[in-house]
């Protein structure tokens, strides 16, 4: 899914990176059915990763105790640390999908996906005119 990163997810602000993300699936999910965030750059994982809603900001793993909702069409701030040249990167973002309402497996559990997401973007890049918001 390419309109999970658009022309504009990726920016910088000394080492400091910010990816903002889609959600690259069929329909809005509850942020508490998200986990294990990932994201590389140029092949490199972001270290100290931690998730942007609105004016807070969150350890991955707190995102299991958020009641909010990840809307399709908006983007959730994927903030992470280590020095970035200005320029074209490849930029991959990973984690895994809780499904609540798709059963799967002898257990009758949630199906859980892992989504995966790349492109290569340039960092800074003019706002891409939409109707996104960040995920608050």
């Amino acid at each position: 899914m390419q309109s999970a990163l658009r022309d504009d997810a990726l920016s910088i602000a000394g080492d400091q990176v910010v990816v903002r993300v889609g959600l690259p699936w069929i329909r809005s999910l509850p942020l508490a059915c998200t986990s294990g965030f990932t994201v590389t750059v140029d092949g490199e994982p972001l270290t100290d990763l931690q998730i942007g809603l609105g004016d807070r900001v969150l350890e991955v793993e707190d995102l299991r105790d958020e009641d909010g909702w990840w809307y399709i069409q908006d983007r959730l701030a994927l903030i992470g640390r280590r020095t970035l040249a200005p320029g074209a990167h490849t930029v991959e973002v990973a984690f895994m999908a809780m499904i609540p309402y798709l059963l799967a497996g002898p257990d009758g559990g949630a199906l859980t996906l892992p989504l995966r997401v790349a492109r290569v973007l340039e960092t800074d890049h003019a706002v891409v005119p939409s109707v996104s918001r960040a995920v608050a």
